[in-house]
Formats: C-alpha cells, sequence, structure tokens
C-alpha cells in the first residue's frame, strides 16, 4: 500500500473461485450438537425466543445455511451494491473503502453515516435513496457511507489502536479529502460510538451528529440513582438483562478476538452463527449478505479487534460540544437523559419512537429517515 490521498473508483468483483470455496465449504459443513430440549409451551422472557437460551440454535443456523447454499444469489447483491458509487482512499496507513452518493438538489447536507457490528456499510444501503432523492421540500443529503477499518471491504487492519478515535479522525480527513466544508455525521450501534468523536475532533466543520444510541452509563455514584422513574429504572434493566445474557460476544471480542478469529476464518457456517445473534431480527437475505461479505473479506477477525482497541483506548473525559441527537427505537437499549448529558453537553433532539429495533434501518427506515431531515434541516 503506498502512502497516497488518492481516491480510487471500486468495484465489487468476487472471483467465481471464492464463491466456489464458499459453496464447497458451506456443504461439508461438520454440525455442533445441542441439547435435545422440548420449548414448546415456553414463554419468552427476553428480546430472544426460549430456543436461543443457550446461545444462537443449530435449527436457525441450518436454514440459513441451506438458504445460503440453495438458493442465495451474491451476484445479485453485488450488482446491486456495485449500483452505486465507491471508492476506496488510504487514510492513516488503512485502506479505507466507502460509497458516495451524491444528491441533485443543491441544498443537500452532507452526511457521512457509520456503521456497527456486525453491520457492515450494507445497513445503509436501503436508506441510499430516500436520503439522496428525497420526496419534495423534505431536507436531502449527499451520503458518504464508510466501511470501519477492518470490516469488510476496507479490508483487515495491520496496526494497532483502530478504535473509535482514530476512525472518526479517519472520517474527518476522509471529508476534508472530499471537499465538504460542513458536514453532518449520523451512526448506529459501533457508530453511535464514533459519530460523535467525529463531531469532537472536527468541531468546526461538523455541522451536528446524529445517533441510535447514546451509550452512557451510571458512573458508580449511588447519588446518581436516587430519584429515577419507573421508566428510567426499566431502561436500566433492560441493559443489565442484555449484559448479563446477550453480551458474551463483547466480552470475548474486548478481551480476546483471536479466540474466536481462526474458527471465522476456517468456517463460514460459523462465521454466519457469530453475527446472527444480534441479526437474527432482520431479514435473512440482511444476514447472508452480511455474513457472505466478512467471509469474503476474510474480517472475522479484525472487525472483532474493534471492540478490544476501543476497551483499551484512553477516553477523554470532557463532553462533546457539538449539536447533538438521538432517535431511540423502542426495542433497543434505551439511554437515560440524565447520564447522557453528562457525557454530550449539546443535546438538542431527543426522540423515542414506539417502533423498531437495533437495527433500525431495517424495520423503521421511515422513522430514522424522518428524524434525519428534521435534526439536520433545523441545525441549518
Amino acid at each position: 500500500m503506498t502512502n497516497s490521498t488518492e481516491i480510487r473508483p471500486f468495484r465489487i468483483d468476487v472471483p467465481q473461485a471464492d464463491l466456489d470455496d464458499l459453496r464447497d465449504r458451506l456443504a461439508r459443513t461438520r454440525w455442533a450438537n445441542e441439547l435435545e430440549i422440548d420449548y414448546a409451551g415456553a414463554v419468552q422472557t427476553g428480546p430472544l425466543p426460549p430456543e436461543w437460551e443457550y446461545g444462537v440454535p443449530l435449527s436457525y443456523v441450518r436454514r440459513l445455511t441451506k438458504q445460503w447454499l440453495t438458493s442465495y444469489d451474491w451476484r445479485r447483491w453485488e450488482e446491486r451494491l456495485n449500483s452505486y458509487p465507491q471508492f476506496v482512499t488510504e487514510i492513516d496507513g488503512q485502506n479505507v473503502h466507502f460509497f458516495h452518493v451524491r444528491s441533485a438538489d443543491p441544498d443537500a447536507i452532507p452526511l457521512i453515516l457509520t456503521h456497527g457490528w456486525p453491520n457492515t456499510s450494507l445497513e445503509y444501503v436501503d436508506l441510499i435513496e430516500p436520503l439522496t432523492n428525497p420526496k419534495d421540500g423534505e431536507q436531502a443529503f449527499h451520503l458518504v457511507i464508510p466501511t470501519v477499518p477492518g470490516f469488510g471491504f476496507s479490508g483487515h487492519t495491520r496496526d494497532r489502536g483502530w478504535n473509535r478515535y482514530r476512525v472518526a479522525a479517519a472520517w474527518a480527513e476522509l471529508m476534508r479529502r472530499l471537499g465538504y466544508e460542513r458536514y453532518g455525521a449520523h451512526g448506529n450501534d459501533g457508530g453511535s460510538y464514533v459519530s460523535p468523536e467525529v463531531g469532537r475532533v472536527d468541531p468546526e466543520h461538523v455541522i451536528g451528529v446524529h445517533v441510535t444510541q447514546l451509550f452512557s452509563f451510571p458512573s458508580g455514584d449511588p447519588a446518581e440513582l436516587e430519584n429515577l422513574t419507573e421508566e428510567e429504572q426499566g431502561y436500566l434493566q433492560f441493559l443489565q438483562f442484555f449484559n448479563e445474557n446477550l453480551g458474551a460476544y463483547a466480552k470475548l471480542q474486548e478481551q480476546a478476538p483471536q479466540n474466536i478469529a481462526h474458527a471465522l476464518a476456517d468456517s463460514p457456517t460459523g462465521q454466519l452463527a457469530w453475527v446472527a445473534q444480534l441479526l437474527s431480527g432482520c431479514s435473512d437475505e440482511h444476514v447472508l449478505t452480511n455474513a457472505t461479505i466478512y467471509w469474503l473479506t476474510n474480517t472475522g477477525a479484525s472487525s472483532a479487534r474493534f471492540y478490544y482497541e476501543d476497551k483499551h483506548a484512553d477516553h477523554p473525559k470532557e463532553p462533546t460540544t457539538v449539536p447533538t441527537g438521538l432517535a431511540s427505537f423502542a426495542f433497543d437499549f434505551r439511554p437515560l437523559r440524565r447520564f447522557a448529558e453528562r457525557d454530550h453537553a449539546n443535546i438538542v433532539s431527543w426522540h423515542e419512537f414506539d417502533r423498531g429495533s437495533h437495527w433500525a434501518t431495517q424495520d423503521a427506515p421511515d422513522l430514522l429517515a424522518g428524524d434525519l431531515r428534521e435534526f439536520f434541516a433545523g441545525l441549518t
């Protein structure tokens, strides 16, 4: 890789041999065993069905693997992704892949969208048309949708330190390189960690930051928990449930990401199962396309390292100051405003919706697009 600021066109063109190898491995899957438990009549007490008690069940993995092998069409998705302009450039020694779709509206606002794990830049593809080409009178956007270094078509990271802060600095450089003097930032999941830091690192150019989570937690001071409303207590109980029952992937990737890396690099079925717990509420096509991207780019290990690098980063003590907006969805982690205002000093928009989940681009895109328009139009 050369030290260059050149922006080069990019087109996804997976060799057929790689797809043949994928099919061969899927056909030869050695299935995991699991307990034979009769879940008939079991009551669902959490966000996942009872049969997910021990993790991703064999029945789910078998069903999606069969679909991956027999009916899923990667070439169709390759064609769709290639229908949007894509580019690569080198920033801070790392290859960065991104979509760059400009609106025909002269008043469009430049907006950089950051995905999370185990998603990829695929997360925002369904929002490209409604945000760049909205109905008459609605706010339009020029979209920059990068792939986080270590994920998908950006390829694996080559050195330490690719945490939220280094990614945010890379995004500020990317927007400068694209010629945008003023722009907004949005993120979900890991992108909700990165996007506020874009505002912190580049406040002179960032109009505002919009996220779907504000990950602000109790500091440990008992006084912070006094006088919580019943609703706020429910939010904290959900967070506790998630950490105790659904956060195993995060703990492993924060502490020893290489432990899982070898399995992910060798087994596409294993890669599918590893991303499935968080993505299982999305369509089968979305789950399989993300799994295919991770498999073809062999970035299971490097995407997991993002958690390790972020856990071991030096985190700023001062709050962010750029205008910040939250769109919080019903079946997702709900932040408490009293904690969020400790970490973000300029929250100007706070909307909680009665539908949608952690992946709102998939199940509440209309609400998310509408909140983005309202937030950024209000700032300008």
